[in-house]
């Protein structure tokens, strides 16, 4: 996928910006573990938040393929900075299909700005992959809904704003058409969070939120009840592209300092950068990390011209992630024993990467979705 010129244009200022600004502390960032809110306002004053979003409501109003432009250059410099502006555009684009007009006024400006950060949470304790198969309760009560139950495996739950959250309305065995949306601040009362110990991502903050019935305004019902489920996943196909574009750029930084390092480091009289068998691996995943990034453009590219993309974004959610993690292993590998060191950032570049063969899907829920498209129900057999 060539830029044109004013795609080019944002592709250099999110390239300068991430090399400059995010690539030097991504490895402070995370001994420290927590998100860099000064770091976030200043993204949000370059507008590289929210910048698929209205400029009536702070975003660059830009279409798919050029986010994806941007958000592969922020996964080259920090993973886990970039992972935080996508899920704001996935979010934000939530919110302006299904949030009444007020709320939107309300929350995307301060989102875009740097100053707000918005979370999504569907999974459950026993509901993970099967998401329409959740059991937070939602029951109405006047003007207000009241919400009962556990989310885990959140994101930002010590630095979120606010959350979209999908719970039940419906009768416990509605399964999906059962299922509404709502935004609920993370300030709300008998709202409790606990964060996870995880392997990698360490700045998002992972963990639970538990809702010991958490009053909640209708005004924050996101879309029509009983219809959160169609409403909110319908993003997902936009965020797996993007997603997999971040782990793109994260290891294209691997790849990159690689080759640098193969002609540098001396061998047997001379720069090991002759050798086949150190050079044809890396050869092999910067052609297969070409490859994921065409697929994610394309999946991208059919999203701005209306078509359907759900079969080309799940393709790529489980490719992208899959090849970046196998290109960190290797960059880890051709460093040699300077590789097996916390000292370097491929380390840490690979266990950011490998959470997101779980998250929004995990590779085998993909391949389902593909091999769905391909021969429809009998890729599901009761």
């Amino acid at each position: 996928m060539v830029p044109n010129e004013e795609q080019s244009a944002l592709q250099d200022m999110a390239r300068r910006f991430s090399r400059e600004k995010l690539l030097p502390g991504y490895q402070r960032r995370e001994s420290e573990a927590r998100m860099d809110r000064a770091l976030l306002r200043e993204m949000g004053q370059l507008g590289l938040i929210g910048i698929n979003l209205p400029t009536e409501l702070g975003g660059l109003g830009a279409d798919s393929v050029t986010t994806g432009f941007i958000m592969e250059e922020l996964g080259y410099g920090d993973f886990n900075m970039g992972c935080i502006v996508m899920v704001q555009s996935l979010c934000g684009t939530i919110l302006m299909r299904n949030a009444a007009p007020e709320l939107r006024e309300q929350w995307l400006p301060r989102v875009t700005a740097g100053e707000a950060v918005l979370g999504i949470s569907i999974t459950e304790p026993h509901a993970g992959s099967d998401s329409a198969a959740i059991q937070l309760k939602a029951r109405r009560d006047g003007d207000h809904y009241v919400l009962s139950g556990e989310k885990t495996s959140a994101t930002f739950v010590e630095c979120a704003s606010a959350y979209i959250v999908m719970a039940r309305t419906g009768a416990p065995d509605s399964g999906a058409k059962g299922i509404t949306a709502f935004l609920v601040p993370i300030d709300s009362e008998n709202l409790q969070t606990s964060r996870f110990n995880d392997l990698g991502s360490h700045i998002l903050t992972r963990g639970s939120l538990f809702f010991d019935d958490v009053r909640i305004p209708i005004s924050h019902r996101l879309g029509g009840e009983g219809k959160g489920f169609s409403e909110v996943m319908r993003g997902f196909d936009y965020s797996r592209a993007l997603l997999s574009l971040l782990c793109i750029g994260a290891a294209q930084a691997s790849i990159d300092e690689s080759w640098a390092y193969v002609q540098e480091r001396q061998a047997f009289g001379g720069p090991i950068g002759r050798f086949q068998g150190v050079t044809f691996p890396l050869a092999e995943y910067d052609s297969q990390l070409a490859a994921a990034r065409q697929l994610a453009f394309h999946a991208l590219a059919l999203r701005d011209a209306g078509q359907p993309h759900t079969t080309e974004a799940s393709m790529v959610k489980w490719f992208g992630p899959k090849i970046a993690v196998d290109a960190l292993h290797q960059c880890i590998l051709t460093f040699g024993h300077y590789g097996w060191s916390m000292d370097l950032p491929h380390q840490q570049r690979l266990r950011d990467v490998m959470g997101m063969e779980l998250g929004e899907g995990s590779g085998n829920i993909m391949k389902l979705v593909v091999a769905r498209a391909r021969v429809g129900a009998m890729a599901n057999p009761s």
